[in-house]
């Protein structure tokens, strides 16, 4: 396997499981989703330490909006808090943060410090952590679309300017390599409308541990796993 198959920069991981992990123990979900945000500043440095430069994490998708008006109001202020505490501590470790997603629909003093740190991390290089806000992969398509429709339109590309890099260029994760692992917990094999272009050649992983009982040991199980598969990007096997 050639060094370029075999390496490792991004791993992106659907973080579920929280509120069956509260259910289980008799608590509400509202407490999964506690001790979950917990787990990401431990996952962030073992991914780190695990000489993983980047780290998309899908913290709260466009349709988790759907979900009851209690929930929301409890995620939005748990998201309130770590902005304020765990990503503050993350940044002065090197960590470059950067979100992704739909922010019009969230709450402007959670854009403020949003904005805030991403303007303070954006030097920082030991480590880029991306977190999906309110985020779907279908809108990130569309919205891409749109843009090119309209530098079409102005004049300022034409049609054939069109490619795969360009598009690229047009999402939110531009600038960052695509996904070599998906990781999802709670043993649920969906992609649940996460990253669908930039996934194009990923390697799936389904664990079924929780999301607030995924540790450094299950991320390092899955790393070795990854190192022993063959990634061929269409071509044939080797002989």
């Amino acid at each position: 396997m050639s060094s370029e198959e075999n390496k490792l920069e991004h791993v992106a991981i659907i973080m579920d499981g929280n509120g069956r992990w509260a259910q289980k123990r008799g608590m509400p979900r509202t407490f999964g989703h506690r001790k979950g945000a917990e787990v990401v500043k431990e996952i962030c440095k073992a991914a780190e330490k695990a000489g993983i430069k980047y780290l998309t994490l899908y913290a709260f998708s466009t349709e988790n909006w759907k979900r009851s008006a209690e929930e929301v109001e409890t995620l939005m202020d748990l998201l309130r808090q770590y902005l304020k505490s765990d990503l503050q501590e993350l940044q002065e470790k090197g960590v470059c943060i950067r979100f992704i997603g739909e922010r019009q629909m969230l709450a402007p003093d959670i854009l403020e410090s949003m904005a805030k740190l991403e303007e303070q991390t954006a030097a920082n290089d030991k480590m880029t952590l991306c977190i999906a806000l309110s985020y779907g992969s279908r809108q990130e398509i569309i919205h891409a679309a749109r843009h090119i429709a309209e530098l079409v339109k102005r004049g300022d590309i034409s049609i054939n300017d069109i490619d795969e890099k360009l598009f690229s260029d047009m999402l939110y994760t531009r600038g960052i390599p695509d996904p070599d692992i998906l990781i999802r917990t709670s043993g649920e094999q969906r992609i649940s409308n996460y990253l669908l272009w930039q996934m194009a050649y990923t390697e799936f992983f389904f664990t079924d541990v929780l999301w607030p009982d995924f540790n450094e040991k299950v991320l390092l199980e899955i790393i070795d796993s990854y190192k022993s598969r063959e990634r061929r990007y269409g071509k044939i096997k080797a002989q």
